[in-house]
């Protein structure tokens, strides 16, 4: 078994404890109680990568679920879900109602299509969809919104991984209601350079802050930053901006690949 995936499986994890692990720019493993989850898996081996591929599609093992939050190739990875559904023939993928017909790469049978406000659940683990604005709140013919959010609860941890997200209105306030212990938020932020190229903007660090900062979530890891030359940023600033502006609350810097548990009981 591939060695990251080896100590997570190890992990023997108390109520209240959440094992992650970053794979660089917004994707993660995420362990609670003894169901693995994983979210916006990025694993092609593309030269433009600044992170090298540790975890090889065909190497997965063991993951329950798959979740895609929308239809980019480092969020959706269209390119390696062949091999994931070959390595994982019992996992589900849930990916916005939205785009999940044109997703020939894996099993449609296995596909479990969301929307905003929809739920799923898969062995200890309950998923909440919320809407997200990449940069705008994009819906496709039928209503339905293009690109999501999710919740994670269980094992008594809340966990929120926003995928490509700007602040909208609502967001607080549908968000204040699953009283969240973890947020994982993307802080590369969006200008008209990266908006002509076609890169679609986040939120900034200090959105990101005050999102998780206004909600006084227990711990926040910032995300999306590391991946293409094109579209960095400094996690330090929102670390930086964290600590003057809510110094009560924490921040990791979580290096791609480090396997980690937080206890938030």
């Amino acid at each position: 078994m591939n060695k990251i995936l080896s100590q997570i499986h190890s992990l023997e994890l108390a109520y209240g404890e959440a094992a992650l692990c970053r794979l660089g720019q917004h994707s993660f493993l995420v362990k609670l109680g003894k169901t693995v989850v994983g979210i916006d898996l990025y694993l092609q081996d593309s030269p433009s990568r600044l992170i090298p591929v540790e975890i090889p599609a065909q190497e997965l093992e063991k993951v329950d679920l798959l979740l895609g939050s929308h239809d980019h190739s480092d969020h959706i990875d269209r390119a390696t879900l062949p091999a994931m559904a070959k390595a994982l023939p019992e996992a589900k993928l849930a990916i916005p109602a939205a785009v999940a017909d044109s997703v020939t790469e894996f099993p449609a049978e296995r596909i479990s299509p969301m929307d905003a406000g929809d739920t799923l659940q898969v062995g200890d683990v309950t998923v909440t969809a919320l809407a997200s604005a990449h940069e705008f709140l994009e819906k496709d013919e039928r209503g339905r919104f293009c690109n999501l959010g999710f919740v994670l609860s269980g094992n008594g941890v809340t966990i929120y991984h926003s995928g490509d997200c700007c602040w909208y209105d609502s967001l607080q306030s549908q968000l204040a209601k699953f009283r969240c212990d973890i947020m994982l938020l993307p802080i590369n932020g969006r200008d008209a350079v990266r908006y002509k190229n076609n890169i679609i903007g986040n939120m900034t660090y200090q959105e990101a802050a005050d999102l998780a900062g206004g909600l006084q979530v227990p711990l926040t890891i910032p995300c999306h930053y590391d991946m293409f030359a094109c579209n960095t940023a400094d996690p330090q600033l929102f670390t930086d901006y964290m600590a003057c502006k809510y110094p009560g609350l924490q921040t990791r810097i979580l290096p791609p690949y480090t396997v980690e548990v937080f206890a938030m009981r």
